[in-house]
């Protein structure tokens, strides 16, 4: 069933509603988008809905529940998103990590910050960067090169979901750092920001490999949250077509199988490998599928 809270929660001059499911998220999707709901309204495990729309989606089916009743159905229904997941609550971590890896440059900071907290963004938010941060800390137990971690801070710094995305990342890390950090770190970082594009560094290439694993650390999540980062993802591209953007997640996802090996560290074959290799397979099939069935309705 479909769950809505009276609008209450301030924001953008006026107030707002929580939308949810007690089924599945795919219900919510197909619920809000039948009524209306923006896709950049959800939040991962419920939409933000203006009070402009509640009457609206009570008369379209949404069950009116109050704000406490509608935090346990959700917390009931085991779709609820924990806290470290969501946008707003990472930031002030965030911030105390650049504040700690860049002391003086405040205003660089809230520059990035506010980059990786873009409305357009779903799987690849603020979210991402401080997964990717504390997957380093991971792989490194905590002693991350500075560079490093600034490669990780850019790495989508531009993020429009096009091919150029990880050169232009690179080129505002240049903008931004240069006369800031000696002209060979400014350079490190750069290079380092390039190679998210393929996941391909050289053999020996330390720092590459570091920036590369934890980057692709998602892909050895556990099912579900594999499946919360797919999904991200697809909103992400929302700019193309079904058809098109499922050929090419398919030609990504097997361009990551075909890495060899996918994670450059010990310790990242170690953690990651095994479930990574599980989950994209198992989204391999399911986009070929797709493709197949697409084929074969459009057969005269």
């Amino acid at each position: 069933m479909i769950f809505i809270d009276p609008p209450y929660w301030p924001a953008h001059g006026t107030v707002f509603s929580h939308l949810i499911s007690d089924t599945s998220v795919a219900e919510l999707h197909t619920f809000a988008a039948a009524n209306g709901v923006s896709e950049r309204a959800f939040d991962l495990d419920h939409y933000d809905v203006p009070e402009r729309l509640y009457n609206a989606l009570v008369e379209a089916g949404a069950t009116p529940l109050s704000g406490k009743e509608l935090a346990r159905t959700l917390a009931a229904s085991g779709l609820r998103i924990k806290a470290k997941y969501r946008v707003k609550s990472v930031a002030s971590v965030l911030e105390r990590r650049w504040q700690a890896l860049m002391p003086g440059q405040a205003n660089l900071g809230v520059e990035l910050l506010g980059r990786w907290n873009e409305p357009h963004r779903s799987y690849h938010s603020a979210t991402h960067l401080l997964a990717v941060l504390e997957a380093l800390e991971l792989l490194t137990e905590r002693r991350v090169l500075r560079t490093v971690a600034l490669a990780a801070w850019f790495h989508d710094a531009v993020y429009n979901g096009s091919a150029t995305d990880e050169e232009g990342s690179a080129i505002l890390a240049q903008a931004c750092l240069e006369g800031v950090l000696p002209d060979t770190d400014v350079a490190e970082v750069a290079r380092l920001v390039r190679l998210t594009a393929t996941h391909s560094p050289a053999p020996g290439d330390d720092a590459g490999a570091l920036l590369c694993d934890a980057d692709l650390s998602i892909l050895g999540a556990a099912s579900e949250h594999y499946n919360r980062y797919v999904a991200g993802v697809r909103r992400d591209y929302t700019h193309v077509p079904d058809e098109e953007f499922t050929k090419g997640r398919a030609a990504v996802v097997l361009q990551l199988l075909t890495l060899d090996p996918l994670f450059r560290t010990a310790k990242g074959r170690e953690l990651w490998a095994e479930q990574a290799q599980g989950n994209l397979s198992m989204e391999l099939a399911h986009l070929n599928q797709i493709i197949s069935e697409k084929k074969e309705s459009s057969t005269p």
